[in-house]
Formats: structure tokens, sequence, C-alpha cells
């Protein structure tokens, strides 16, 4: 019946590097990046039985669940390509009807309680339902259509319309923010501009004031302004305002304490 409900449990979470931000998650996993993640499996001897046989898979797709989504939407702006709205179901966007995600990674070592796994596009937390083997026979087909995709990875692949350049206020915040507090998200920005700064909700970018954008990165807003093919970082800013930052009342905020410091290190880039 329409109606009835599906019960669904988790096996596992996934336990990766990346913080529960929109910003740190790829789209698909980037094997390029050497990065190891974790899926912790519930305790209990099935499951430890379960993995048997499957040390000999170089990879697996994991089912799992977007469970920082609440809503879903038939029609969603991609983050890729131009700023022009598709239907959810020819998308991979979280906003769905169910928030079910599959992701095909790399199978590292089979451990008892968890699997080491390659990189992978989800958050720490991440609770996963299900494992499946991935079988090149079955699962791949290179010569498959792939819609207005193809259209978007045809000018991905195209070299970067854009230059981006750094002030050297950008260059001493971004350093700071790596250096002191383990923050980095100096290359996706500069990916993500060199592509298209042009204003794109889903990507985070908007038009400030005067010839002056921002692009969000996780808690953090970098200002930039465009001249031709040029893109010029200006400087760092924090995502919240003080007084979230200094409310007792609120939930963790992500890099609270890194974006108080950075107000009180240069209160002359605080709007």
């Amino acid at each position: 019946m329409p109606d009835d409900e599906l019960i669904l449990r988790p096996i596992g979470f996934i336990r990766t590097e990346k913080k529960p931000l929109k910003f740190d998650a790829r789209h698909q996993p980037d094997e390029r990046q050497a990065e190891t993640s974790r899926l912790e499996l519930l305790p209990g001897d099935k499951y430890q039985k379960a993995l048997k046989d499957l040390a000999g898979f170089d990879r697996i797709w994991l089912l799992w669940w977007f469970h920082r989504n609440k809503d879903w939407r038939p029609e969603v702006l991609p983050p890729r390509g131009p700023s022009k709205r598709r239907g959810v179901f020819a998308t991979r966007s979280p906003h769905r009807p169910n928030p079910l995600g599959i992701t095909p990674v790399q199978l590292l070592a089979v451990k008892k309680g968890y699997l080491l796994l390659g990189p992978c596009d989800l958050v720490d937390g991440t609770p996963v339902f299900d494992i499946k083997p991935y079988i090149p026979a079955y699962d791949s087909f290179p010569e498959a259509k792939s819609g207005w995709i193809a259209e978007v990875d045809a000018a991905l692949a195209a070299p970067p319309a854009f230059r981006v350049a750094f002030t050297e206020a950008a260059n001493e915040h971004l350093a700071w923010l790596r250096d002191s507090w383990g923050i980095d998200f100096r290359d996706r920005m500069t990916e993500m501009l060199a592509r298209d700064p042009s204003p794109h909700r889903t990507r985070r970018i908007r038009s400030r004031h005067g010839d002056l954008f921002d692009i969000g990165c996780g808690a953090w807003f970098a200002v930039f302004q465009v001249e031709g093919d040029l893109v010029t970082v200006r400087h760092l800013k924090p995502a919240f305002p003080l007084k979230f930052l200094t409310d007792p009342a609120r939930p963790v905020i992500p890099d609270k304490e890194a974006q108080l410091a950075f107000r009180k290190r240069w209160p002359a880039f605080v709007d």
C-alpha cells in the first residue's frame, strides 16, 4: 500500500575527517585525494559474519541516508553547471522524497568490526544501511548516455575560464586558519572560483555590494571581486554573527573558537 511505512535500521556509521558541513563533502568521491574512512559496524556477531568473503572485492557499494536533510524538493539547483533547476530524479541531490544515497567506494581492508575505505563523499556520522559488492561486469556502463550531465562534464573538462589570485590579507587569513586551526579550504575554493564565480545559491556564491561577491566555505566567507577573467580573493570573514557565537543557548557552531579568534585578531575584516 502507498501509505505503508518501511523501517530501515543502520548497520553502522561512517567515520571520516569530513566535518558535517556542506562545503566539506564532495558530490562524488575524489580518488586523487589521499584519504581513508572507516565504516564502523554495530556490535554483534551477525554483522561480522556478514563480512565473510568481502575482502576479495576492490570496491563496494554503500547505501546510506542523507541524515542532515529534513525536506525534499521536486526541482533542485545542482552545484555543477549553469544556474538552472532540474527535476530531482535527474540529479543526485540530497533533497529527495526518501533521502537515500548510494556510493561506490574503494575497499582497502576488512577488519573486525569495521571496514577501511578509500575516499568517499559521506560526512562523519552518516548512517549506512547496506553494503553490496561492486561487480564491474554488471555495474559499469561507460558508454551509457548521461543526459544533461554530459554537457556539464564537457565544460568542466575544458581549462578553467578564470584565474584566481589572492591579496596579502587573504593569504594571511588562509595561512592562519590552516596553521593555527587545521582549517584549509583554499584548493576547493580556488577550483570552484576558477570554473565559474557567478552568483549561484547551491555553490553559496552571492553578490554583496558594489563589485564584491562572497563564497561560503563551510563556516567562513571569502570575499572576492571579478575583473575580466581574474578573480581576486580579498579577505576572509566568519560566517556566523557575533551574537550567535556568544549565545550559550545556541547549538554547536562549527569552527566557533576560530571565528571568535579571527574577530579579535582582524576586527576590520568583520562586517
